[in-house]
Formats: structure tokens, sequence, C-alpha cells
């Protein structure tokens, strides 16, 4: 399969070698050693990157779009970072978020009644309690942990719908993300259309803005982050591509057609900065599988050059 959008790997840290020589060389001469200049060494982590990339293209016969960010010191990895994908399920992280921002947490306990109607496949959480409806917290527990799809729809409910969700994520500065339908309509995307898409880039800023900025409270904060640690849908995704020892909260989508497969995740080295990384793909043909390992690949390769 042949795919003519550009490529491009960026390490930040690159970037701000190149930017600065003038500084540079001001303070070497002051000392009497000669300006730094780049090396073909400090190159080699954005060409491999690249040509890793576009391997695993070749390898899963997929699309990628990939953007990372180490959050000690800046460095990043962006392939495709800016073109739109199909989110799919992986909006239910923000929609949780969202609810939490807009109830706080002593709101969190409301009671949400549903009817037997309401539920639509996969919703292994929510159909064992339409008798006694579900709260809040629950719904986002659901949404999150087991990405379920009747209580992704209760949560938009929640916040107003699909619109009043990109309203909040609009406000983390997220104008990028174009969010339409709901369960289960949001998943029949198709190559080149633009609703219910976003860019890893975007992605990757939302989920910064919740787990490691203000956009959520102190107590919010530490309960999202806790539901994506804890999720149970990513064992084979990025998580099974970084190395042992590391610490993950993400949190996974697939869509039903165009073997669309995301997954989305701060992830924390030990003694050192969190990284965030949104990973996201497709293949060309509508009826095609996806395949767990494309995520887990791309995902070591974001490790290795950021780490």
């Amino acid at each position: 399969m042949q795919f003519t959008r550009a490529r491009r790997v960026v390490l930040g840290g690159l970037a701000a070698l190149a930017a600065l020589p003038l500084a540079a060389c001001g303070r070497d001469t002051a000392q009497g050693s000669p300006a730094p200049t780049t090396t073909t060494e400090q190159a080699d982590p954005a060409a491999k990157s690249a040509s890793d990339f576009k391997d695993l293209e070749h390898k899963y016969g997929a699309r990628l779009g990939i953007y990372a960010v180490n959050t000690g010191d800046g460095r990043e990895v962006a392939f495709n970072a800016d073109e739109r994908f199909a989110y799919a399920s992986t909006f239910k992280a923000f929609a949780a978020a969202a609810v939490l921002r807009k109830y706080s947490s002593s709101g969190m306990e409301k009671v949400i009644k549903y009817s037997r109607s309401d539920v639509i496949d996969h919703s292994p959480v929510t159909e064992k309690h339409v008798a006694t409806g579900m709260t809040l917290r629950d719904l986002c527990d659901a949404a999150v942990r087991y990405s379920d799809n009747t209580a992704a729809n209760l949560l938009f409910d929640a916040l107003g719908g699909p619109k009043g969700l990109a309203a909040a994520l609009a406000e983390t500065g997220d104008t990028t993300t174009e969010m339409e339908r709901r369960e289960p309509e949001l998943n029949q995307w198709t190559p080149g259309a633009t609703q219910d898409t976003t860019t890893p880039r975007a992605w990757a800023g939302d989920l910064r803005a919740f787990v490691l900025g203000d956009a959520l409270g102190k107590d919010e904060r530490d309960q999202f982050t806790q539901w994506l640690r804890t999720n149970t849908t990513g064992d084979e995704l990025i998580r099974a591509g970084i190395p042992k020892g590391w610490t993950v909260a993400d949190k996974t989508g697939g869509g039903g057609v165009y073997a669309v497969r995301n997954d989305i995740a701060v992830v924390w080295p030990p003694g050192a900065s969190p990284i965030v990384m949104a990973i996201m793909s497709n293949r060309g043909a509508k009826d095609a599988d996806h395949d767990n390992k494309l995520i887990a690949e791309a995902a070591s390769v974001v490790a290795k050059t950021l780490s």
C-alpha cells in the first residue's frame, strides 16, 4: 500500500541546538574553545526514528501517526503528527476528564438512570446495572478502564453531547479535534473524512493537559490518572512496547473499519520525567484487521528515542 503524505520526525532538542548557534559560539569563544557543531551522531536519532516508523508502515501495510514529548527536556518525536486519524475509543478518556472537571470530585456520586434500550454493543459494565443506574464516577471508570460504549454515551449526555466535549477540549487549547457522533457511529470512519478525527499532536496535548497540567484540580487529576493506570484494555499496545519497570497510564481505541487502532499514554520511566505519546494507525482496506504489535513496536521506538 502506498501513501503520499510527507513523513517527518522532529526532535525538539535538535531544533533547539540549531536555533542557538550564535549564543553557543559567544560562550565558547570567551573560554577559548571552538563553537560546537551539529554532528552526524546528534542527527542520527531523528533519522533513525523516521526510518524505523517507515519500516513499520511497510511491515504492517499501515499508516502511522505519532507525536510524543519528553516533558523533562522538551525533546519531541513527530511522524505524520498533524495528519488526521479517527480517534475511536480513545475519546473516552477525555469524556471522563471533562466530566470530572464539570462535576468535580464532590459531584461524581450523582446517579445516572438509563434503560435497556440505551445499552449498545460492547457495554460489559453498564449492561449489568440497568435496574439501578450508575454513578458518574462508575460510568467514567467503565468508559476508561473497560471501554464501555454505553457508559461513553451517558458521559456525552452529561456534557451536552459530542459538541459539549469538543467545547471542553477547546478550553485546553484543542481547536483541531472534530467531534460529531456518538457510539457506535463515530467508528464508521472513511479515509479523508474529518468528522470524529483528531491529530496525534492535538491528542497528546489534551492528555498532557489533563494528566500533567492544570486542566483538572489535584483530586480530579489523581482520580483520572488512576483510571488510566489501571486500564484493562492496553496490555498488548503501548504497555507491551516500553521497558519493564515503567509506569503506564493509557487509553486504547479501535474502529470497526480500515483497521483503526490507537493508544495514547503518559509513561513514567523510573527516576525520570514522564513522556506523553499518542500513536494512531489505520490500513487502506475497509475490511482489514488491525495488529496490536504495530502500536507496541512504534512505542518501543519512541521510548528508545526519548528516554
